[in-house]
C-alpha cells in the first residue's frame, strides 16, 4: 500500500493526478505542469514535500558527530538557525543521500533527508552512533504523535503571500536570508528551497497542514506537484538523488565539489578515498541544439570520450530542451557534442549546470 502524506485528501479535493512517486501516493501535477513551473517562475507555488524526513538530533555530542558523519564542515554553523547543504559518504565515498542541517543549538540540530533514503540513512547514522559512542539522540519527524509536515512556498512573490497567510510570524522571518531558519511558535520557516527561486519551506505540526494549504491557495497560490517540481530543480542546476547521484557516485564527479571540505585537518567518512580517487568526471550543463528531448542514461559522445545524462527534459523557461551530464575531464563550457538519442547523434552545446534562476534564464 503507498504511503500518504497528511495533505493527500486536499491534493485529491484539487482534482491532483496522483502516481506511485517511491511508494508514496504524490501529485504529479493538478492539471498543466508547464503553468505550475512558470507559476512558480513568475509568482509563486506551493509544493506538499511533507514524504521528505526530519531528523532532530539532541546531546552534547551533536557537532562531533555531525562533523565525522558528512564531508562538509559543520563549523561553518555558528549562528542560530544556519543552514548547511551536505553530503553523506559511504566508506568508498560515494554519495548515501544529500541533506540539510540546520543549526538550533549546540545541544540541538535538524536535518531533513530525502524521502526515498530516509530508513536507509537513519540506519547508517545511529550505526555510526553506535560505532563512535557518542552522546546523540535522534529523533524521526515524519511519523508518530509529533509528526511534521511541510509545505515549500516558492516563487517571486512567495514571501509576501506566506506574510499574508502567517501575519505572526513576518516580523521573524521577513528578514530571514538565504539558508537561514527561524521558528515560530510551532513552525520552523526557512529560506530555502528546490526550484532556484527566493521562498520559504515550512515545517509545521501534520494536524495543522491542510488548513495552511488552503489558506495559502485561496490568497493565490498555486498548488504545484512533482513535475514542476523537476523541471524547476533541473533548471537551477539542483542535483536529484537517485539520479544525478548515488552511493557509486563521488560528490566530486556529480558538481558538488562545493559541498566538500577536503583541506582541513578534520575526519569524515569517506574522506580517504576521495584523497584516493580524485575527480574523474565533470558535472556540466546540455542545452540541445536539434530538435529532440535529453532523458537521463543518454550517452554523450565528446572529442575526450563519452559521457551520460543524468537528468534531462524539456525547459518550459528555456523553450529547448536541457539536461546534466557527467562528462569527461577536459570538456569545455561551449563545445558541441554529440547525444545519441535512439540511435541518431544529436547537437548540443556545453554550458554551466544553471539553467534558470530567479525568474530568468541564465544560459
Amino acid at each position: 500500500m503507498l504511503k500518504k502524506t497528511v495533505l493527500n485528501s486536499a491534493h485529491r479535493a484539487m482534482n491532483a493526478r496522483m502516481v506511485d512517486f517511491g511508494g508514496w501516493d504524490m501529485p504529479v501535477n493538478y492539471g498543466s505542469q508547464i503553468e505550475e513551473h512558470h507559476a512558480v517562475r513568475r509568482h509563486c507555488g506551493m509544493f506538499d514535500v511533507s514524504h521528505m524526513c526530519p531528523l532532530d538530533l539532541i546531546g552534547s555530542d551533536c557537532r562531533a558527530f555531525l562533523s565525522r558523519l558528512v564531508a562538509n564542515d559543520v563549523a561553518k554553523l555558528q549562528v542560530s538557525g544556519k543552514a548547511l547543504y551536505a553530503a553523506m559518504l559511504n566508506d568508498a565515498g560515494g554519495v548515501i543521500d544529500d541533506l540539510i542541517i540546520y543549526f538550533l543549538g549546540e545541544t540541538r540540530f535538524r536535518i531533513v533527508v530525502n524521502a526515498g533514503t530516509a530508513d536507509k540513512d537513519l540506519a547508517w547514522m545511529q550505526a555510526r552512533l553506535a560505532e563512535w559512542q557518542l552522546d546523540v539522540t535522534i529523533t524521526e519527524r515524519r511519523d508518530g504523535a509529533d509528526k511534521l509536515a511541510i509545505i515549500a512556498v516558492q516563487g517571486p512573490h512567495a514571501r509576501a503571500k506566506v506574510w499574508e497567510v502567517l501575519p505572526q510570524a513576518k516580523a521573524v522571518i521577513a528578514e530571514l536570508k538565504p539558508f537561514f531558519a527561524a521558528e515560530v511558535d510551532q513552525y520552523f520557516i526557512a529560506s530555502t528551497g528546490y526550484t532556484g527561486e527566493d521562498g520559504y519551506e515550512i515545517m509545521l505540526p501534520a494536524g495543522e497542514a491542510e488548513a495552511l494549504w488552503n489558506a495559502l491557495n485561496q490568497v493565490g497560490v498555486a498548488p504545484c506537484g512533482l513535475g514542476a517540481r523537476d523541471t524547476l530543480r533541473l533548471e537551477a542546476g539542483m542535483n536529484l538523488y537517485g539520479q544525478d547521484m548515488d552511493e557509486s557516485v563521488s560528490p566530486l564527479d556529480a558538481g558538488l565539489s562545493w559541498t566538500v571540505a577536503m583541506k582541513d585537518e578534520r575526519d569524515f567518512v569517506g574522506k580517504a578515498a576521495l584523497a584516493e580517487n580524485g575527480q574523474k568526471k565533470q558535472f556540466l550543463g546540455l542545452i540541445l541544439i536539434d530538435k529532440g528531448v535529453l532523458r537521463g542514461h543518454q550517452i554523450v559522445i565528446t572529442k575526450q570520450g563519452n559521457g551520460e545524462i543524468t537528468s534531462g527534459s524539456f525547459s518550459p523557461t528555456l523553450q529547448q530542451s536541457i539536461a546534466l551530464a557527467r562528462l569527461p575531464l577536459g570538456v569545455q563550457i561551449g563545445d558541441e557534442v554529440d547525444v545519441d538519442i535512439r540511435g541518431k547523434r544529436l547537437k548540443a552545446k556545453v554550458t554551466q549546470p544553471v539553467f534558470a534562476r530567479h525568474g530568468k534564464a541564465v544560459s
